[in-house]
């Protein structure tokens, strides 16, 4: 084949930008697959030009419409476009419970969901439990028993309390402290949260 000196010829995509644009369509193609089977309303996830997506979440009420790489975490959603920082991001890995927010009200470890897998779902984070002047009890326990030090835990902590009082399951300290272990405290205030907790159940 004979080539033109003075044509340059067509440069392709590198390698890294080839192994990018699989990854994001795999991860487009996933979550497009996991929203059908769960009867998500799949035609509201759309990929823009960007190869984003766009995502249109419910949190604390509200109705947020974001473009997003299909990669983002629900905590990253959260933290870095919405900027509600409340939720605290811990160790990234769904171990400390810092994150913790409520998906339909359940507590989920927001590190660990994809933002695109929460169309249709009903997302609180701490924000939205209540206002300096109208406080959530649960809130009002967590200052009322000091149990909070640093206060990094502090949202996850009050996130998965809320839930737990409405599941039911705990009725004596040792399971509350057995459904709470997946939100851990490096400061050691966990009486002081059992005394908490303990108090907005006994109210309910």
């Amino acid at each position: 084949m004979n080539y033109n000196d003075n044509e340059p010829l067509q440069k392709g995509p590198s390698r890294r930008e080839f192994l990018k644009q699989a990854s994001a369509i795999s991860a487009g193609v996933a979550l497009f697959s996991t929203a059908k089977a769960n009867g998500l309303p799949v035609n509201k996830i759309e990929t823009p030009a960007s190869g984003n997506l766009i995502v249109t979440l419910s949190v604390n009420g509200k109705i947020k419409t974001l473009e997003l790489d299909s990669r983002v975490t629900l905590l990253d959603a959260l933290r870095e476009h919405l900027k509600l920082t409340g939720t605290k991001k811990g160790c990234d890995r769904g171990q400390c419970g810092a994150c913790t927010v409520l998906v339909d009200g359940k507590r989920m470890n927001s590190c660990l969901m994809l933002a695109g897998m929460c169309e249709g779902k009903k997302i609180t984070t701490i924000e939205g439990l209540g206002t300096p002047e109208n406080l959530h009890p649960m809130q009002q326990a967590f200052l009322k028993h000091d149990a909070f030090q640093c206060g990094y835990c502090t949202p996850g902590q009050i996130c998965s309390a809320v839930a737990l009082v409405k599941e039911g399951y705990a009725k004596t300290d040792t399971q509350i402290r057995e459904l709470m272990s997946g939100n851990l405290c490096r400061c050691g205030a966990y009486q002081n949260i059992l005394d908490a907790i303990k108090e907005v159940q006994q109210a309910v």
